[in-house]
């Protein structure tokens, strides 16, 4: 504990002050854990935008009570200090995109941010981890040391002036990170690694991502800034092509997929570059299957994108965490492949029968909502459910006044 901390702990008023605000908002959570556990045994709610329904769910019920039970109560209290452009700021056209875009939407977001820390339930770091790389990272130096330093400074920033961060020993505190060095940047403070909650796209559990406390997010290649022109796609019986993918060799899976399939085969369309001609988003359009292996990490656009054109992702990875995974059911409308199993990949594809591949298709378009991206931000889109999955882990700790 810091002297600041101690001399704000020390004053009987501040302490009384403390215990009943932190007191009242965990008795709210609560209430809010009481109403979720028994939804999900079929306590349904009415919702004139949209009712969660199907196999796509774990527990539709419990989803739609907890989402509606986050409408009602969570805060989020956003650190002000910092400078642009590492702090407050973020990429909205690239594969990074969702940190630009998540930082932004819950800054000027009037219904969960809070400007006083003392109603909020989670407290926001909101650095960009690709703009510390961009800024801060020197170029092929292979030294994380400059953006350790960077973090670490703020938070002793915002350790020392506000108590919330030794409160909890940061374990309701979240940071937000698409670029592939999110989890190296959590090494900058221990308890960042061990109890903040981590929202990444590269959700890799051989690189220490806890299912139970972080929060995985989708990677979305916002090119153009938003998803106009992206979304949709052909009925299945125009669909002529099995499974398509495009892409340059990167990481260890890819090399493995394209030695034994690129262009071997007239129903996998498997190619490192594409024909000339050939244009990618209209081969995901054609295609029932659309292949989505890792890189160097594991996240990947193409989940997205293949949700995006109601192809059927299927995820090739060993360590990958599917966003959203505590409320989406992926077995459902998504195929899993192991590394291992690339060999048979075709005989995996053609076993799914007619009937099983249409319903999990019908699915991918009805969980589509759920990644898209609007401005400003619509109910169960991929903002809100990044917030939801955040608010779930916060459902997980328990603050106590005594820390």
């Amino acid at each position: 504990m810091n002297e600041t901390h101690a001399s704000i702990m020390n004053n009987p008023a501040t302490r009384q002050k403390e215990y009943t605000s932190l007191g009242r908002l965990e008795g709210r959570l609560q209430r809010a854990r009481v109403a979720i556990r028994e939804a999900r045994f079929g306590n349904k709610t009415h919702d004139a935008d949209y009712i969660p329904n199907g196999p796509m769910y774990w527990n539709a019920n419990a989803f739609h009570r907890s989402y509606l039970e986050m409408e009602k109560r969570f805060k989020v209290f956003v650190y002000e200090e910092g400078e642009p452009p590492l702090f407050h700021n973020g990429p909205c056209k690239s594969i990074y995109s969702m940190e630009g875009n998540f930082i932004h939407e819950i800054e000027v977001n009037k219904q969960f941010r809070t400007r006083n820390p003392e109603e909020a339930h989670v407290y926001f770091l909101p650095y960009s981890v690709t703009m510390l790389v961009r800024f801060v990272y020197v170029r092929d130096s292979h030294d994380f040391s400059p953006i350790r330093q960077t973090v670490r400074d703020y938070v002793n920033i915002i350790s020392t002036k506000y108590p919330y961060w030794n409160r909890s020993l940061a374990a309701d505190h979240f940071t937000l990170a698409c670029h592939d060095w999110g989890p190296e940047t959590s090494n900058s403070d221990p308890y960042l690694r061990k109890y903040s909650i981590r929202g990444l796209c590269n959700a890799n559990t051989s690189e220490g991502f806890n299912p139970s406390k972080d929060v995985s997010f989708p990677e979305i290649n916002l090119q153009t800034g938003d998803t106009h022109g992206f979304l949709g796609g052909p009925s299945p019986r125009l669909r002529s092509i099995l499974a398509f993918f495009a892409g340059g060799v990167h990481g260890p899976i890819r090399p493995i997929l394209l030695e034994h399939w690129e262009n071997k085969d007239e129903e996998l369309r498997v190619h490192q570059y594409l024909p000339k001609g050939v244009n990618y988003y209209d081969m995901m359009r054609k295609s029932k299957f659309c292949l989505c292996p890792s890189g160097y990490e594991v996240a990947s656009p193409r989940v997205v994108e293949a949700i995006y054109t109601g192809c059927v992702p299927v995820l090739i990875s060993d360590h990958y965490v599917p966003p959203f995974g505590d409320v989406l059911n992926w077995k459902s409308f998504s195929i899993e492949v192991s590394v291992s199993d690339i060999p048979n990949l075709k005989n995996i594809l053609t076993s799914i029968s007619t009937r099983q591949y249409l319903r999990m298709q019908r699915r991918v378009i009805q969980v589509r909502r759920h990644f898209e991206v609007n401005s400003p931000p619509k109910r169960f889109d991929v903002f809100h459910m990044i917030l939801h999955s955040i608010w779930l882990r916060r459902l997980n700790v328990r603050v106590h006044d005594d820390q």
